[in-house]
């Protein structure tokens, strides 16, 4: 596989373990394969092992003294949870500038709200949303929250989002409430529009693992 530049080989790395999971080519308790990795991405075992200690981290993988890496448990509840964390931090984030209410950085998401809601395009709308998202946690995030929030945007890919072409209209709404409780000083309502877009994409994502057969429907009987 061809080297990205400007990205860190570690990244690459978990990007590709968590896309083996989110395909289900990868599966709960499945040991990963680090000589097998190495050379799909074509690099040595450093950021290999520096990619399992951030996923061992993020809860994506478990360690096991001299017997390897696995995957954690895997499943509609975990997709949840990480939906769900990530809504709270972003919320923590939002809350904060709507405490804040500075004048600056309501004029750039006022700017970032009417790109948005002219974008139809879902690439358009998406990179115009994280640059909304981004402008809040910059300002309102020290490093701390905003390495939580990257550690639970773990199973929220961003190809996927760049590709879901229902998302101008299921997420505008959200992120108008947002701005809405920032803009009037609302830090509740700040908190409670991230976490009601954050368990949509969570009910979106769901679907989507379900339709590829990587999840089982809510309710199907396990197989024996």
């Amino acid at each position: 596989m061809p080297k990205k530049y400007g990205v860190k080989e570690k990244d690459l790395v978990v990007s590709h373990v968590v896309n083996l999971v989110l395909t289900g080519k990868l599966r709960s308790g499945d040991r990963i394969d680090r000589n097998e990795i190495a050379n799909d991405l074509g690099l040595s075992r450093v950021p290999i092992q520096e990619a399992v200690v951030q996923l061992e981290h993020d809860g994506i993988l478990s360690t096991q003294y001299h017997r390897g890496a696995y995957v954690e448990r895997f499943d509609e509840s975990v997709v949840r949870e990480h939906h769900e964390i990530y809504g709270l931090l972003c919320g923590l984030a939002s809350s904060r500038a709507a405490v804040d209410g500075q004048p600056r950085i309501l004029d750039q998401l006022g700017v970032l709200m009417a790109a948005m809601r002219s974008s139809k395009d879902s690439r358009a709308f998406q990179e115009t949303a994280w640059q909304f998202r981004n402008v809040i946690n910059e300002e309102y995030a020290g490093p701390r929250l905003q390495a939580a929030i990257r550690a639970a945007q773990t199973f929220i890919p961003r190809g996927f989002w760049l590709a879901y072409l229902n998302n101008h209209d299921e997420m505008l709404p959200f992120f108008e409430s947002e701005l809405a409780a920032i803009q009037r000083r609302d830090p509740e309502g700040a908190r409670a529009a991230c976490a009601e877009r954050s368990e949509v994409m969570g009910r979106i994502m769901l679907s989507e693992l379900v339709r590829r057969g990587v999840l089982r429907p809510a309710g199907a009987p396990v197989a024996f």
